[in-house]
């Protein structure tokens, strides 16, 4: 059976993080145990940054967030970005497009409109938490 490959948009794996017993969590499960999940080095310094603000010390200490981006970063493939690509409308989102096209991924996994609205994108599906759960 082939190992799916999937990028997970920060947002998603913030909330997955935020909310353990909900949808996103479970997504993030699933992939872990059945798939692949894909990094770069652009999209694993967004995490840190995005964690790192003050509004989540109410949530999670620094070091519990610093742990969590080290397990991110040690159980995810790391994926050279070799290929640019400016496609969608929000242009901060290209970094999961390319990184989907680079680590040749069969899912991207989003909450987020601007990339929602190009599924597929170069054979890659593009869907929602729940789309993901029930394939």
């Amino acid at each position: 059976m082939k190992t799916n490959r999937i990028v997970f948009d920060t947002n998603v794996i913030v909330s997955a993080l935020m909310f353990p017993r909900s949808a996103l969590r479970q997504a993030f499960n699933l992939a872990y145990s059945t798939g692949k999940i894909l990094a770069s080095t652009v999209t694993i310094l967004e995490l840190e940054e995005v964690l790192s603000r003050k509004k989540f010390e109410k949530y999670f200490s620094m070091e519990e967030r610093i742990q969590f981006v080290a397990r991110f970063f040690a159980d995810a493939e790391i994926i050279e970005i070799n290929e640019k690509i400016t496609a969608c409308r929000d242009r901060k989102d290209d970094k999961f497009l390319e990184l989907a096209v680079n680590g040749k991924a069969n899912y991207i996994i989003t909450g987020d409109q601007d990339l929602l609205v190009l599924n597929p994108f170069q054979d890659i599906a593009i869907i929602s938490v729940s789309d993901y759960l029930s394939l």
